[in-house]
């Protein structure tokens, strides 16, 4: 049974994003989502004229898909209270059954060429997160710390694992938030 071309995009792209963020982007060939993805290389190329293109269709859709958990994360509360969400739904999410890292920092990583696609979309996805947690606490130096800190929980996970450092993290935050809080 034939799908439409719409929904075959979509289901290579879903195949691309698991085998591109378990696996890496270098080591994953075209062939091989090909394969995992049940279709033709032909079929492949003729939705994503290159890899670059498949690529950066990956880290679209992966960008889509955390700014969604991102917002569901801060939807509710005053905006401390959101920030501190924010770390509780972390936590969650960088658990090793869920998390190798940052697929927007690997990609940066293993494309390191700024003019590429992907990598542009990547940065543009760290912009927007840095964008909104400065949105909400008001301040671009308390934004940038809590910044920091969660990509340093992204960093630490694949050394120390969930509960190492990155169980820090929120009660680090909270400390900015208090001491932010009571400043002159």
């Amino acid at each position: 049974m034939r799908r439409p071309a719409k929904e075959t995009r979509e289901h290579i792209l879903a195949v691309a994003h698991d085998l591109f963020y378990w696996h890496s982007i270098k080591g994953t060939g075209v062939d091989t989502i090909a394969t995992a993805a049940e279709v033709a290389p032909a079929t492949l190329y003729r939705l994503f004229t290159s890899k670059d293109e498949l690529v950066a269709a990956y880290i679209q859709r992966a960008s889509g898909l955390y700014k969604q958990w991102f917002l569901g994360a801060t939807a509710e509360g005053e905006p401390a209270d959101r920030i501190l969400s924010l770390f509780d739904a972390l936590i969650e999410q960088v658990q090793p059954e869920h998390c190798r890292g940052c697929p927007f920092l690997m990609a940066m990583a293993e494309l390191p060429d700024a003019s590429t696609k992907a990598h542009t979309l990547a940065v543009e996805t760290k912009m927007w997160v840095r964008e909104r947690i400065g949105e909400l606490t008001g301040s671009d130096v308390l934004a940038d710390q809590i910044f920091l800190i969660m990509e340093g929980v992204y960093a630490s996970v694949q050394s120390h694992g969930a509960d190492g450092p990155a169980r820090q993290a929120r009660g680090l935050v909270e400390l900015l938030l208090t001491s932010s809080l009571h400043r002159p």
